[in-house]
């Protein structure tokens, strides 16, 4: 997929304010600090379009970011860190709740989980969760340079027993840093979202990170 445009288009809290113009959507879930917005950023070759933040757990809304004007990718508040009152994180469930469930536009999660540990009981919770609802589901191993190359596939091997993964699910062991799992989750993506199948070159990612800095 050739990125032609990207941006931030809103931090939205609720179903007034999510986009209206119908585009398919492509939601990212997982723990707080595993690494979402640096996934993103490596998928889009930008360098700090999606911010990482120095608090874990500090993203409370749904932020939408529009490629190339044909989809968009969700940020959903991370789970399992945030220093809020019970209030306020039952409230957050709602909504997540409810946009995972109701919203028509919505293609795929990419649940996100650190391939340097076992998935946690909130990781696994979260699985069953979309599982049981039918809701399409791909889930990515983050943080794969951190392991050798034998590690990352007995990692990989832990989190499908661990989750209880079917065979055939979708599981891609990706790095922000390196790119690794980066042109297998494009296709996945591209395929959820029915678009034309293609990956961003590096030359592509050099000219962009130049614009970033420019």
């Amino acid at each position: 997929m050739k990125i032609k445009s990207s941006e931030f288009i809103i931090s939205a809290v609720g179903p007034k304010q999510y986009p209206v113009d119908g585009l398919p959507e492509i939601a990212l879930a997982g723990r707080s600090n595993v690494g979402k917005s640096s996934l993103i950023n490596r998928l889009l070759l930008r360098r700090n379009l999606a911010r990482t933040s120095s608090q874990p757990g500090k993203t409370q809304q749904l932020n939408y970011y529009k490629i190339n004007e044909e989809m968009y990718f969700v940020d959903v508040p991370g789970y399992g860190y945030a220093k809020v009152s019970k209030s306020e994180r039952e409230a957050w469930g709602r909504m997540i709740e409810n946009y995972l469930r109701q919203r028509e536009e919505l293609r795929l999660v990419i649940q996100l989980m650190d391939l340097r540990h076992p998935p946690t009981a909130l990781d696994i919770s979260m699985y069953e969760w979309l599982s049981h609802y039918d809701i399409p589901l791909c889930v990515v191993g983050t943080k794969a340079d951190k392991l050798s190359r034998n590690q990352v596939a007995k990692h990989g091997r832990i989190m499908r027993e661990t989750l209880g993964m079917p065979k055939g699910a979708p599981l891609v062991l990706f790095s922000s840093e390196t790119g690794e799992g980066r042109d297998e989750l494009w296709r996945i993506i591209a395929h959820a979202a029915d678009i034309p199948v293609a990956s961003p070159s590096e030359s592509e990612h050099e000219r962009q990170e130049t614009e970033d800095n420019g």
